[in-house]
């Protein structure tokens, strides 16, 4: 993989601070402290910038080649959003997630729901290699069966966030799992193991967090419950042929199709099941319902709520906030103030904790500014790449630290592409689930501890044995000089 080149332009370390500082003020002040949508402060920020980078005598030809640059990785996760949302339109119509959770709520104990939820999720994350399409598929059914039992919405969507993203981590099929061993050289399971270090730890806490909250915060009414279940029975087709489209998706994961056609393929499966079961459906009623989303009408007016979503209408406001979100952080990576920021640390990476820390925060800050997740990826793995040589440091310690600092973070961040995408399809407000999400903020806290306790360590043995080693050659008698300089050549870098 090629490294990115780094901007022609360059905005000096003080003023990139500034810019910062002042981008996430106003952010903060909207966002949060008025709770507005996050387009139109994000839009604001954009504008500011945009005019402020012309004023710094940046041609508006390098300005849109900045927006352009931004904008084009966000191209596949748009489409990927928009064929998720055919994708779920279909299943509601097709009475696949109405098996679903009238499955879940006859197996489900009340007690283990959320950390049912967070390993079910994390299984099928594994098998699919998309934390998108679990989200979209499992998540969606869990999301109804957890406001059937009583618990909130945000703790729901966060053990569902959580596992989506354990599985990402775990998967060899996963694109950010692909993405970091591709860019750093590391072998995929050797990449995976190493992963699985900090990942049984994260998930551990995370379960036991989800065990205690799940006996604490719910009100489940089983009336309430099996009314809802025979109501799903009696206006949908719940049946095992339902299933159908969740093992062809499974079988495309295993054959490794790619998410767009085996998001298609599986709302091709959804629709010719629609059809069979109601041969009115023509091809307007099937156009209206992949464009406008699937629209429930019962007697219950929480099946109503419940059945009724997807389609591209409804997948437009969360495409709107990534087009501006990527458009922004365009500006920042070609006015070189993201680059500024992370080159601004690498003098302070003297020590195996400080590099995996300040790779961490880098992914982090690329994150926050950018919301792509693969350019917090990118971004920061090229730019330490050379400092993990230079100390003699495992790769495999990076391509961990990418995973968490990039993959998982971008699920935290309200206007990352993550966050976005899962906001909009569990339809509960990122700022509301982002705390329950335990896993995605656990995991990245345990890689940072093990590069000051674990990999530190061994780093310091390696030393150590390096060392002695190289004592051993120089002190040796029985060898001439040519061959001590040969022999040092081949004792591990310090």
């Amino acid at each position: 993989m090629e490294e990115k080149k780094k901007p022609e332009i360059h905005f000096s370390l003080v003023e990139s601070l500034v810019i910062m500082v002042i981008m996430f003020a106003i952010l903060g002040t909207m966002i949060i402290g008025m709770k507005m949508s996050p387009q139109i402060p994000i839009l604001f920020v954009f504008t500011l910038l945009m005019f402020y980078g012309h004023f710094r005598k940046v041609s508006w030809g390098d300005i849109f080649d900045g927006i352009t640059e931004g904008i084009t990785p966000g191209i596949i996760p748009i489409l990927i959003f928009l064929m998720i949302g055919l994708l779920v339109s279909s299943w509601l119509a097709s009475g696949t997630i109405a098996t679903i959770m009238v499955i879940g709520f006859n197996i489900l104990s009340v007690k283990f729901f959320l950390p049912t939820v967070f390993i079910i999720c994390g299984i099928v994350g594994i098998t699919v290699g998309s934390s998108f399409t679990t989200v979209s598929t499992m998540g969606i059914a869990f999301m109804g069966i957890g406001h059937i039992l009583g618990f909130s919405d945000a703790l729901t969507a966060g053990a569902i966030v959580s596992g989506a993203l354990l599985g990402n981590n775990l998967s060899p099929l996963s694109d950010t799992s692909n993405l970091t061993t591709g860019l750093t050289k590391v072998n995929l399971y050797k990449h995976l193991f190493n992963m699985s270090h900090t990942i049984a730890p994260s998930a551990l806490i995370a379960l036991v967090l989800y065990f205690v909250l799940g006996n604490t915060s719910h009100t489940a009414n089983l009336s309430r419950i099996h009314a809802i279940s025979s109501s799903l029975e009696q206006s949908f087709a719940v049946s095992v042929w339902s299933l159908l489209p969740i093992l062809v998706l499974l079988l495309l994961a295993w054959r490794q199709v790619p998410a767009i056609p085996s998001l298609l393929l599986g709302t091709i499966t959804a629709l010719i099941l629609v059809i069979i079961r109601d041969p009115s459906y023509g091809v307007n009623r099937i156009s209206n319902l992949l464009m406008g989303g699937n629209i429930a009408k019962t007697p219950s007016h929480t099946v109503n709520e419940l059945m009724s979503g997807g389609g591209i209408t409804n997948m437009l406001g969360s495409v709107s906030l990534i087009i501006v979100a990527l458009a922004l952080g365009g500006l920042l990576i070609k006015f070189g103030v993201v680059h500024t920021l992370i080159d601004s640390i690498k003098p302070y990476v003297n020590k195996p904790g400080k590099l995996i820390l300040f790779t961490e925060l880098s992914g982090i800050g690329v994150n926050l500014m950018v919301g792509e997740q693969y350019l917090s990826i990118i971004l920061p793995g090229t730019t330490f790449k050379s400092s993990y040589d230079r100390l003699g440091l495992d790769r495999k310690y990076l391509s961990r630290t990418l995973a968490t600092g990039g993959a998982d973070i971008n699920a935290l961040v309200p206007w990352g592409v993550s966050g976005i995408f899962f906001s909009g399809t569990l339809n509960v407000d990122a700022l509301q689930y982002i705390p329950m999400a335990f896993y995605t903020y656990i995991n990245p806290i345990m890689t940072i501890i093990a590069g000051f306790t674990f990999v530190s360590w061994s780093y310091k043995k390696h030393l150590a044995k390096a060392g002695s080693v190289e004592a051993m050659i120089n002190s040796s008698v029985e060898l001439d000089e040519k061959d001590k300089e040969a022999a040092l050549k081949a004792v591990p870098a310090k």
